[in-house]
């Protein structure tokens, strides 16, 4: 059976949809910290602090550290050192999952418009991208900083929806957290939840996405390709 008959494009998140990201993003965090004379944090812990921004991993990661709410200051200066590790770590601690890079291109092939919807900072995207090889499949990339509402709000996907041309039941949105389905769910648009991301520790299907996923390759069934 072929769940999704209607579909005329998609949109992807990034950081544990695509990409196994945790690499990069927990040794950058854990080099903020201890900047700040804190305690690292380690790939386990951070890992349940992906999928807001950089803003709200930030927090906390030094409300974690700080074992208090953290001060304005505190977070600024936690975001610009941030900022300044995760530029040297996130290529190298970046990596496909099983299956992406085919896929993306099987989609591509068939004429299916893509987008990549991320609450990633935005100047990280692009590099990303490139350094990963599948930059040219996406016609759409929306990061973090490109409106002013991030996932879980839909207006990330109502700006794909409206660059497109497309009604919310013709995009066919695919995350790995409950970020990613809540904001599909407001938007309207149908949803798939991958299994193997990073979602707070919880299953995606709690979430009650249209659709679960265990491997990237799987969503070519599912579209009838």
């Amino acid at each position: 059976m072929v769940p999704f008959t209607d579909i005329r494009a998609l949109a992807f998140d990034l950081d544990g949809t695509l990409v196994d990201s945790v690499p990069g993003l927990a040794a950058a965090v854990d080099r903020a910290l201890v900047a700040m004379n804190l305690p690292a944090a380690g790939v386990p812990q951070v890992t349940t602090w992906i999928g807001n921004g950089a803003d709200v991993m930030v927090q906390r990661a030094l409300g974690w550290a700080l074992q208090r709410q953290p001060e304005a200051h505190e977070l600024r200066e936690g975001r610009a050192l941030f900022d300044r590790f995760y530029a040297e770590t996130a290529e190298p601690g970046t990596a496909l999952f099983p299956h992406v890079a085919q896929t993306l291109k099987t989609l591509s092939a068939a004429g299916l418009p893509l987008a990549l919807v991320t609450n990633k900072p935005t100047p990280f995207i692009a590099p990303l991208l490139s350094a990963l090889g599948i930059d040219s499949y996406f016609s759409q990339v929306i990061g973090g900083d490109d409106v002013a509402a991030k996932k879980p709000h839909p207006a990330p996907l109502f700006l794909v929806l409206g660059k497109f041309g497309l009604l919310p039941q013709e995009l066919l949105f695919v995350g790995d957290s409950r970020n990613d389905i809540q904001a599909a769910q407001a938007a309207g648009c149908p949803c798939v939840g991958m299994s193997y991301g990073y979602n707070y520790g919880e299953p995606i299907a709690a979430s009650e996405p249209n659709l679960v996923l265990d491997d990237f390759n799987d969503l070519l069934p599912a579209l009838g390709r």
